[in-house]
C-alpha cells in the first residue's frame, strides 16, 4: 500500500530531498514540517525529476515557518479503489477533517490509528494538532468555501472528509462535497435542521412521538410572555437557530424568562438565530449524552458519555460548551441506551427520512433523565459529535474507525459494531480566565509534553492554541485544552487527567476540580448500599 512519510526536516537555504515510493503505482502523501523564527508562511517552489520511481525536490529558501506542507508524488500509473467490505483486501484511504477544535483533534487522534487510513490532513487544524504529529494541518484552506474544499479533495487525492463543526454543516458543505462525488461524513444542510432550527427538531417530534419537553414556539414576544406567564416558573427559553451554545436560558424566575425573550426576539441579540423563540417545560433530573452514528437507514449506538455544561464547580455559573465530561456515563444504564434507541434514535433516523432528508452522520442527543419517571426524554439534537464528549469517546474507542465512517457514508452500517476499551476516560478542559465571557488571548502555556508523559494513557487535545514567533503554544479561544486520561475505572482516570492538569504552567487559565462528580457519587452510595 501506499505510504506516508513524516519528518521533522530543516533544510538550510538551499537543499534537497530524495523521495522514494515503496509502492510506484499510487500516489502517496509526504508530510513536511518547517521551522523558523518568522510566523508568515513560505514555501519555495519545487521542481520534480524522476528516475526509478525516485523523485527528486530542490528547496530555494532562506526561511522556512514551522508548518506541515503537503508534497504529493504520482507515478504515471494508477490503482483503483478497493471497497470496505465482510471480506477481502480493504479500503485505504486519505481522510480530511473539517474542524480546528478539541473534538477534531480526538477524530485526527483516532483516524491516525485506523488501519483504513492512509493519512490524516485536517483543515484549518491548530497548533496542537500539528505538532502532535496526529495530522497535518491545512490553514489556508478555507472552509466555507465549497469550490476550494472540492478542488483540494481531488488534487490530494482525498477519499473521505469528516465535518466536525455545526456551521459548515448547516451551511451545506455535506450536499456540495457529495455532489462532487467525494465520500462525506456529515448530514446534509436540510437535515442539518435538526440542530438548526430547535423549532424544526420539536416539530419532527410531535409527529413521530419522540419523547421531548411540552413546547410552543413563538416569533411574536408579547403572545410569548402571555404563554411563560400561563405556564409559571421555572421554565426555558431558546433561540431557534444556531446561537454558538449560548442561546438556551434556563429562567428559575418569570421575570428572567421575560428578559430572555426580549433580548431574542426585540433586541435581536442572536440576529436571525433568535427570530423565534422555543419556550420549552423545564425538566427536572440529570443530563446525559448519547451519540449514534447514522447512514441514512441504519443506526449504531457509540458509548455513552456525560459532559458538564457549567464554568463553575457544583455546577455553578453560566452554561459552556462544556468543560469537561466522562465516558462511560453511569446514569445511562444498558435499559436506558435501548430505550433511547428505540423511542428516540430510531424514530428521528425513520422519521428523517420520510420527509425527505435522510440522515447521515452523529447524532447527538441530549438528554434528562427525568427524576420523576426515571426515562429520557430529548432535550436537543445535535449532528456532529460533542465537545468534549468526542475525546472521551475517541480516547475508548478501539474499531478502525475510518472504516465505519466510510460504511456509514455508503449506507453499509447494517450489522456493523464497534470495539470499545473497558476501560474509563475522563477530560478536563482549561479555559482562558474570563471564559465563557471575554476572555484573555496570547499567554503562553508549557510543560504539555511533561503533562502527557505524567500517567499512562494521558493525552492532551487542543482547541483554542497556536505558536507565537518564538515557537511558543499560546491560547487564541475560550476552550483550550482537553486533558484526557484513561483509567481502569473512573477514579483511575480522573487522578491521571488532573494529575496532568497540575503538570501544565498556564497562569492565564482555569480548570473545574469536581469533573465526574456526579459518577462517582453514585459509585459511592452504591457501595454503601451493598
Amino acid at each position: 500500500m501506499s505510504s506516508l512519510c513524516a519528518s521533522n526536516f530543516y533544510p538550510s537555504s538551499s537543499s534537497s530531498i530524495n523521495l522514494f515510493s515503496n509502492n510506484p503505482t499510487k500516489p502517496f502523501l509526504l508530510s513536511l514540517r518547517f521551522a523558523t523564527s518568522n510566523s508568515l508562511p513560505f514555501v519555495a517552489p519545487l521542481k520534480f525529476s524522476t528516475t526509478n520511481h525516485g523523485l527528486s525536490s530542490r528547496f530555494s529558501s532562506n526561511r522556512f515557518q514551522r508548518r506541515h506542507f503537503l508534497l504529493r508524488c504520482v507515478s504515471e500509473e494508477s490503482e483503483q479503489s478497493l471497497s470496505v467490505g465482510n471480506g477481502g483486501s480493504e479500503e485505504r484511504v486519505n481522510v480530511l477533517v473539517i474542524g480546528g477544535g478539541g473534538r477534531e483533534h480526538a477524530l485526527c487522534y483516532a483516524l491516525k490509528r485506523s488501519p483504513s487510513c492512509d493519512s490524516v490532513l485536517c483543515a484549518p487544524g491548530n497548533a496542537g494538532i500539528s505538532s502532535s504529529g496526529d495530522a497535518t494541518c491545512v490553514p489556508d484552506l478555507d472552509i466555507s468555501d465549497s469550490l476550494a474544499v472540492i478542488s483540494f479533495c481531488q488534487k490530494w487525492n482525498v477519499g473521505l472528509v469528516v465535518i466536525g463543526p455545526e456551521v459548515p454543516l448547516v451551511a451545506g458543505l455535506a450536499n456540495d462535497l457529495v455532489k462532487a462525488g467525494i465520500l462525506t461524513f456529515g448530514p446534509t444542510s436540510q437535515a442539518a435542521a435538526l440542530e438548526g432550527s430547535k423549532n424544526f427538531m420539536k416539530n419532527l417530534c410531535l409527529k413521530y412521538n419522540i419523547p421531548t419537553a411540552k413546547y410552543k414556539t413563538f416569533s411574536d414576544a408579547s403572545a410569548a410572555k402571555e404563554y411563560i406567564q400561563e405556564q409559571g416558573a421555572p421554565i426555558v427559553i431558546k433561540a431557534d437557530g444556531l446561537a454558538a451554545g449560548k442561546g438556551v436560558t434556563v429562567a428559575m424566575e418569570l421575570e428572567e424568562a421575560f428578559e430572555a425573550v426580549d433580548s431574542m426576539l426585540v433586541k435581536g441579540v442572536f440576529g436571525s438565530a433568535g427570530c423565534q423563540v422555543v419556550v420549552e417545560e423545564f425538566l427536572e433530573g440529570e443530563e446525559a449524552s448519547f451519540f449514534a452514528l447514522v447512514d441514512g437507514e441504519n443506526a449504531i449506538p457509540l458509548e455513552s458519555a456525560q459532559d458538564h455544561k457549567r464554568v463553575g464547580d457544583g455546577d455553578t455559573g453560566p452554561n459552556t460548551g462544556g468543560m469537561g465530561a466522562y465516558s462511560p456515563a453511569p446514569v445511562l444504564t444498558r435499559e436506558l441506551q435501548d430505550f433511547v434507541m428505540e423511542s428516540i434514535i430510531h424514530p428521528t433516523v425513520k422519521g428523517m427520512a420520510e420527509e425527505g432528508c435522510k440522515f447521515v452522520g452523529v447524532l447527538f442527543a441530549g438528554l434528562m433523565i427525568e427524576k420523576k419517571s426515571g426515562l429520557p426524554k430529548l432535550i436537543e439534537f445535535n449532528v456532529r459529535f460533542g465537545d468534549p464528549e468526542c475525546q472521551v469517546l475517541m480516547m475508548r474507542l478501539e474499531s478502525d474507525l475510518a472504516k465505519v465512517l466510510l460504511a456509514a457514508c455508503k449506507g453499509e452500517l447494517s450489522g456493523v459494531s464497534l470495539d470499545w476499551s473497558k476501560d474509563s476516560a475522563m477530560v478536563v478542559v482549561m479555559a482562558s480566565n474570563g471564559y465563557p465571557g471575554a476572555y484573555e488571548k496570547g499567554s503562553i502555556i508549557r510543560n504539555l509534553e511533561e503533562a502527557e508523559t505524567v500517567a499512562p494513557g494521558v493525552k492532551v487535545f487542543h482547541a483554542g492554541t497556536d505558536l507565537d514567533s518564538e515557537g511558543n503554544v499560546i491560547a487564541t479561544g475560550g476552550r483550550v485544552l482537553g486533558v484526557t486520561a484513561k483509567g481502569n475505572d473512573l477514579e483511575e482516570a480522573r487522578e491521571r487527567a488532573y494529575s496532568a492538569v497540575q503538570q501544565i504552567n498556564w497562569p492565564g487559565g482555569f480548570f473545574r476540580h469536581d469533573i465526574g462528580w456526579r459518577a462517582l457519587r453514585q459509585k459511592q452510595v452504591a457501595t454503601k448500599e451493598e
